[in-house]
């Protein structure tokens, strides 16, 4: 058995400091790394890629809605052309920079409130697959496990990667339970190791309802920005390995 585990990176901005990239780097297989819109500043997101290469870390464009003081997790009607530029213009930022770190940006996973709006909102799904396959059509999707843009993309030609989130409840539908919401965010390390054991091991998570819901997926998210996010990814590879869990990127 294997699986990806990748975090968002790359988001500190200034004099403002998000999560610890060079720990996060030490665990993860992937890294989702800002290009600026929701977070990063150019000389940081240049620092991140040069520790990720320095780590073998396989780099992807952590595109998002330009919104820096909502962090990206404010919902955006944008029009399709809008739209198809600026993932188009992020995601060419971060080659640049990439290019410039000695690594190559290998897919493509939307952020905050683009992810969530594009798992289920087909006119903006289609304008972020649109993006894709105009600038690289070998850039691979990772999108949210059991969405219908997984389809979607693939009908358009996609590679595409289900995830699913380490430290985010589920609805009893397979849907991520709103940050809005109490018991959103998980913090207990042993409840989400073990969460992903059995995601892993039976293809399943325990719903924020207490029912079983199905959730299939190649990528594991450790959300970079989460309180004790560190510990807790590092608490989850030294799971896996124990359990003879393969930790791999599923782009090599």
């Amino acid at each position: 058995m294997k699986m990806d585990l990748n975090s968002d990176l790359g988001e500190s901005f200034g004099a403002w400091s998000m999560g610890d990239d060079a720990a996060m780097l030490d665990i993860v297989s992937s890294a989702n790394v800002a290009c600026g819109f929701h977070a990063g500043d150019p000389a940081g997101i240049l620092k991140t890629l040069k520790a990720a290469k320095a780590r073998n870390v396989v780099v992807g464009a952590h595109v998002a809605y330009p919104d820096l003081v909502g962090f990206g997790r404010r919902n955006m009607d944008i029009g399709s052309a809008d739209l198809v530029a600026s993932v188009i213009y992020q995601i060419g930022a971060l080659q640049g920079l990439a290019q410039a770190a000695g690594t190559t940006v290998r897919y493509v996973k939307p952020h905050g409130a683009l992810y969530n709006k594009i798992a289920q909102d087909k006119r903006q799904a289609a304008d972020v697959i649109k993006a894709l396959l105009e600038l690289d059509p070998s850039l691979v999707l990772v999108a949210l496990a059991g969405a219908p843009l997984i389809q979607w993309a693939r009908d358009a030609g996609l590679t595409v990667v289900a995830e699913a989130f380490a430290d985010r409840a589920y609805t009893p539908a397979g849907e991520l339970v709103s940050r809005t919401l109490p018991g959103a965010v998980l913090h207990d390390e042993k409840e989400i190791t073990e969460r992903m054991v059995k995601l892993v091991r039976e293809g399943c998570v325990t719903a924020i309802d207490g029912s079983t819901v199905r959730i299939e997926a190649d990528s594991i998210c450790v959300h970079g920005d989460s309180p004790g996010a560190v510990s807790i990814a590092r608490d989850l590879r030294a799971r896996f390995e124990r359990e003879n869990i393969q930790i791999a990127s599923f782009v090599q």
